[in-house]
């Protein structure tokens, strides 16, 4: 059995303040009480700095699901910082490394080896040391080798600016490192290791069987956007992680605002074709399933249901693929009007009946599953 060495120095500063605050908290109530401009600033920095790290080290650094400019690229690095999640370099590694191994003996938070292991235990395991060739791309960035390098002094310096100036704003130094320091910490540490263990575990898998990544609306709120997971691991180059309007994505929603404002752009997004596509596969797997442990009556009849109504849709984002790739090639090549404007009328004519495959594949799984309540 492989010896495991610990990194002290995390497992001493994770396990010191959870006992400090613990043991400190009773005492302070007991003498004080915060006010509350304190509680709402500590829950500001708490969002503010949980979202640098989803929309810097996570979209912008591990995924490149977009770009963004110098400006924008040290204000999430300055509040990533004051998150103390370690710094972006070593994040995005080991993100990287989790998407590419993911529940397997190389994923550096697997859940596979344990809900605890994947919250908490693995960050008091000796990582390796960072592999160059998995974040090659980060290496040319001037401002996060800034932070790798200097890291350790950046993260107490921005923590200890921010709770002694709103020690000063407030008047109240202590409760100021209590809650914008401790709690806060807390609180964000909790949230943001979610994602690594409740997030593969509790939830559905409507894109994706193959890994133990889940969606789950709930743990979307607490884990600033980051909580439909399913997706995320079957379409990681998505710069969002809730793809419907009503999905709760904070982050989504600021990388948006910064393109709109024409400080991000490249945004990269998955097409809804290519969704729904992934959804009709991995739901006539789920079917058939439900159709053979569940249903007696016609079984045999409903499951050639299945794999035809698959068959026929299937073939047509396929035909719809080499529709679309043909007309832009057309069209770069300079080929004649007539011809582009057959091929439009084809994909639109596709499209249209796509749609309505759409609806019949939504109609039969509802009736499976409508069946099987029953």
């Amino acid at each position: 059995m492989k010896h495991l060495k610990y990194d002290w120095g995390v497992l001493i500063f994770i396990i010191g303040y959870h006992l400090a605050l613990l043991i400190g908290l009773p005492i302070y109530f007991m003498n004080h009480s915060p006010s509350a401009g304190i509680c709402i600033v500590s829950a500001l920095l708490m969002y503010i700095s949980g979202i640098s790290v989803t929309a810097g080290y996570h979209r912008l650094y591990s995924h490149s699901t977009y770009k963004t400019n110098k400006y924008v690229e040290a204000v999430l690095l300055f509040f990533a910082t004051i998150a103390t999640q370690g710094s972006a370099l070593k994040w995005a590694c080991d993100h990287r490394k989790h998407h590419a191994y993911v529940d397997g003996d190389q994923d550096p938070y697997s859940i596979k080896k344990g809900f605890l292991y994947a919250h908490i235990l693995w960050m008091f395991q000796k990582a390796d040391p960072i592999d160059p060739k998995v974040v090659a791309d980060l290496y040319k960035n001037k401002l996060v080798m800034f932070q790798h390098r200097f890291y350790v002094p950046l993260m107490f310096l921005t923590n200890i600016l921010s709770f002694v100036v709103m020690g000063y704003i407030f008047n109240d130094y202590l409760s100021s490192f209590v809650f914008v320091w401790g709690v806060r910490l807390l609180v964000l540490h909790h949230f943001t290791w979610f994602i690594n263990s409740l997030a593969h575990t509790w939830g559905s898998k409507s894109f994706s069987q193959e890994h133990s990544a889940v969606d789950n609306y709930f743990m979307s709120i607490f884990t600033f956007g980051e909580g439909y997971h399913n997706y995320h691991h079957t379409f990681a180059n998505d710069y969002r992680n809730g793809i419907r309007w009503y999905h709760f994505d904070p982050t989504k929603w600021l990388i948006w605002a910064l393109s709109k404002c024409k400080l991000a752009y490249g945004l990269r997004r998955v097409s809804h074709l290519r969704i729904q596509e992934r959804m009709v596969i991995e739901r006539r797997n789920e079917m058939i399933e439900i159709v053979k442990n569940y249903l007696t009556v016609n079984s045999a009849l409903l499951e050639e249901k299945i794999e035809k109504t698959t068959r026929d849709i299937l073939a047509k984002f396929s035909d719809f693929y080499r529709l679309t790739q043909e007309y832009n090639s057309c069209k770069e090549k300079g080929e004649p009007k007539d011809l582009l404007e057959d091929l439009n009328l084809q994909i639109k004519s596709l499209k249209k009946t796509m749609a309505e495959d759409w609806e019949a594949w939504n109609k039969l799984s509802k009736d499976i599953m409508r069946q099987v309540a029953s």
